[in-house]
């Protein structure tokens, strides 16, 4: 069912080839540009750290882009490692918060590829499994249906475009990697925001009110819904989500939280669309092959045409 959702190991080593050679310019930056080496590592000793992180972390990736999979239990690990150790003494100092978010994102890509090396693929089945496994709502009646879409909703809007954002925004601010956006910035993430919340209340009462489901996907429709924003975009939903949390970065003027934003469309995308696709297309057949032909994803068609 799930055949199409494929990352293979060739792309994984490619991260690990990229990974070595950024790791590699960097230390020659550390000690060749003082600033590198202030902005990354601030008054850590350079010398001790460079003698076990060129060998581990720069020589274990290049090891796991040749394709030695042992290298992966060394390099994901000590990533962690660092990655936790630099940001415990970004967030203590207030220094060397570009060492901090560098290593964070590494930790994070070294773990992302050792899995699909170790397993062969991204594991995005799993997503289609447990308690969060798409399947229609069993829930009766659409006042039901209703209060649980609000639930849902308030909880996921709480913590997306609320805790976590803040909590990014302060991290941002305290390892010095903030910047003020114009205020016209702002202005216009409020606008933004408030469009996209617009959108994404439309489409979650069409959802329960025309297809009695709930955004989520142990929640779903028993219903395909074509109407109301769903003429325009297939998830318009997803839209509304990504849209409102660039609008929170604007708002916050924290350019972190839109990376976040985006990073949260390039997931959602990638991983959890196209197994949502194929629930559907499984569940209502050429009605959804139909739809999808004639509705685009992301952005509204001037002229209906083949996907």
């Amino acid at each position: 069912m799930f055949a199409g959702i494929r990352i293979a190991p060739p792309a994984a080593r490619a991260y690990f080839v990229l990974q070595a050679v950024a790791g590699g310019c960097w230390w020659v930056g550390v000690f060749l540009v003082p600033a590198i080496r202030v902005a990354t590592l601030d008054g850590l000793p350079v010398l001790p750290i460079a003698l076990a992180d060129i060998p581990l972390f720069v020589g274990g990736s290049a090891l796991a882009a040749l394709g030695v999979r042992a290298a992966i239990w060394i390099i994901t690990p000590w990533a962690a490692l660092v990655a936790v150790a630099m940001v415990v003494y970004a967030t203590a100092t207030g220094s060397a918060g570009w060492g901090a978010l560098l290593m964070v994102a590494a930790a994070g890509g070294s773990l992302a590829a050792g899995i699909v090396i170790a397993l062969g693929r991204a594991p995005f089945g799993w997503i289609a499994r447990g308690p969060f496994a798409f399947r229609t709502t069993r829930i009766r009646g659409r006042a039901r249906v209703a209060a649980r879409t609000g639930v849902q909703t308030l909880f996921f809007w709480g913590l997306f475009l609320g805790m976590l954002p803040a909590l990014i925004a302060a991290f941002e601010t305290r390892w010095g990697l903030h910047f003020e956006m114009p205020p016209g910035i702002r202005v216009t993430g409020v606008v933004l925001f408030l469009a996209a919340t617009a959108l994404g209340l439309w489409s979650a009462i069409t959802m329960s009110s025309l297809g009695e489901g709930t955004p989520l996907p142990s929640d779903m429709a028993r219903r395909l819904v074509i109407a109301g924003p769903y003429r325009f975009v297939r998830n318009p939903m997803a839209v509304a989500g990504i849209a409102q949390g660039v609008a929170v970065g604007l708002m916050l003027s924290s350019w972190l939280v839109v990376v976040y934003a985006l990073c949260g469309s390039l997931i959602w995308n990638t991983a959890v669309r196209p197994i949502e696709e194929a629930d559907l297309a499984q569940r209502f057949g050429e009605e959804y092959a139909d739809y999808r032909r004639r509705v685009s994803c992301w952005v509204p068609r001037l002229a209906t045409s083949p996907t």
